[in-house]
């Protein structure tokens, strides 16, 4: 048995090779979890700024946890091939780390329904992170994004998955 993906294992592909969305309607309905994670890295002097709330534009991690929320809510529109979901439950927690220097970002997103809210969780991640970018772009453009990763995926036929 060999189990390498193959071309043939990528759901969004019909058999001429077209995309197309996964009929899901078949599926059973089950309450379903993921969760993602990321950092955005920074110098000493941005990261000081930020954990001491000193930031012209504001609450950093503030406005970023909201718009890392907001962004879950629209994944289906912004990835072609996403379902829309009756998302339950988003949380973005972003947490300095002095060791990076920067902000690590952590989201968790559930759902009862009949796919799984991986996209969700990562795009919340990427939207945060981006925001922490951009409210601190003016002292900082060297900041670096990335470590962006599904940790956790619960429910649904495949079960559960956990990051190593």
């Amino acid at each position: 048995m060999n189990d390498t993906p193959s071309a043939d294992d990528l759901s969004h592909f019909d058999a001429k090779g077209d995309a197309h969305m996964v009929d899901v309607s078949d599926k059973a309905v089950t309450s379903r979890v993921a969760v993602a994670e990321g950092w955005i890295k920074m110098a000493r002097e941005t990261f000081d700024i930020i954990a001491e709330g000193r930031a012209k534009k504001g609450d950093v991690l503030g406005v970023a946890r909201l718009a890392g929320i907001m962004g879950a809510k629209q994944c289906s529109t912004l990835i072609p091939l996403c379902h829309p979901l009756p998302i339950t439950k988003v949380a973005v927690e972003l947490t300095p780390d002095v060791s990076l220097p920067g902000v690590r970002i952590e989201a968790t997103v559930k759902t009862t329904g009949q796919t799984g809210v991986e996209m969700e969780a990562l795009t919340a991640v990427n939207i945060a992170a981006l925001t922490v970018y951009d409210m601190s772009k003016a002292v900082d453009k060297a900041m670096e994004i990335g470590g962006i990763r599904v940790v956790l995926k619960d429910g649904g036929k495949s079960g559960r998955y956990e990051a190593s």
